[in-house]
Formats: C-alpha cells, sequence, structure tokens
C-alpha cells in the first residue's frame, strides 16, 4: 500500500522559492551550468561525470 504523505509550508518558504528563482534566472544560463557542475563535483566527485548524447538530424533541400 502506498501511504499518502502531506507537507504543509508557510507563504514565506513559498517566498523564499521565489527570491532563489528569480536570483538564478538573473545569472547567465553559462554561470548557472558552472554552479550546477561544482555541485555534482561536490556530490560525486571528479569521477562521474553526467553523461548525455546529441544527435543531429539534417533535412536535405527540397
Amino acid at each position: 500500500m502506498i501511504e499518502k504523505i502531506v507537507r504543509k509550508g508557510s507563504l514565506q518558504d513559498f517566498s523564499e522559492v521565489k527570491e532563489n528563482l528569480a536570483y538564478w534566472l538573473s545569472k547567465t544560463p553559462d554561470k548557472r551550468i558552472a554552479e550546477v557542475e561544482r555541485l555534482r563535483r561536490h556530490n560525486h566527485g571528479c569521477s562521474a561525470r553526467l553523461q548525455g548524447f546529441a544527435r543531429t538530424v539534417q533535412r536535405k533541400p527540397s
């Protein structure tokens, strides 16, 4: 059986979330990515890497 969990928060907490969001949105994407990388290294060490791939699809001109 799945246990139902309910959390209550204050409006003050919501205000803090909005302030944090505004702060990070004011930073450039490069600075936000650098911070994510710093946190990743802090939590997972230097050897762990986020893995991903990209695929490029090109259409032939008609």
